[in-house]
C-alpha cells in the first residue's frame, strides 16, 4: 500500500468518524424532531465511495500516469451521479424523512468534496516538486 493511500484512508476515516459523530449529536441534541435512523449510513456511505476513489486512483497512478487528472476527473463524475441518483431514489421512497436527508446528504457531500479537492492537490503539488526537482538533479 502506498503511502498516499495509507494517508487518505486515515484522514478519510478519521473524517467520518469526526463529522458522522459531530453531526449525529447535533441532529440528536439540537434537532431531536429532525434526526432519522437512516443518518449513519450517510458517513459510511461516504467512506466507502472514498476507498473505492483512491483504489481507482492510485490503479490509474500504477497504469497510467499521463492520465492521473482525467482518471480523477472521471471517478468525481460518476461519484457525482452515483449520490445524485441515490439521494433522490431515496427521497421518492421515504417521503417523510425527504428534506432531511437531502440536506444532511448535500452537506456531507460538500465536505468531502473540499477535502478530497484540498487532499488530491496537495498530493499533485508534491508529485510536481518531486519531478522538477529529480529533473534539476539531472541537469546539475
Amino acid at each position: 500500500m502506498s503511502r498516499t493511500k495509507r494517508n487518505y484512508l486515515w484522514q478519510i476515516a478519521l473524517l467520518t468518524l469526526v463529522g458522522g459523530s459531530l453531526g449525529g449529536w447535533g441532529y440528536f441534541s439540537l434537532c431531536p424532531h429532525h434526526y432519522y435512523n437512516g443518518y449513519p449510513l450517510i458517513p459510511a456511505y461516504f467512506f466507502l465511495l472514498g476507498v473505492g476513489m483512491i483504489n481507482l486512483v492510485e490503479w490509474g497512478r500504477r497504469t497510467m500516469p499521463n492520465r492521473l487528472l482525467q482518471i480523477y476527473m472521471l471517478v468525481r463524475t460518476i461519484r457525482m451521479l452515483v449520490s445524485f441518483i441515490l439521494m433522490l431514489v431515496y427521497c421518492v421512497a421515504v417521503r417523510t424523512e425527504a428534506v432531511a436527508f437531502a440536506l444532511t446528504f448535500i452537506a456531507f457531500y460538500l465536505i468531502y468534496l473540499i477535502y478530497d479537492s484540498w487532499f488530491f492537490c496537495t498530493f499533485e503539488g508534491s508529485q510536481k516538486m518531486k519531478k522538477m526537482k529529480k529533473q534539476h538533479e539531472t541537469n546539475v
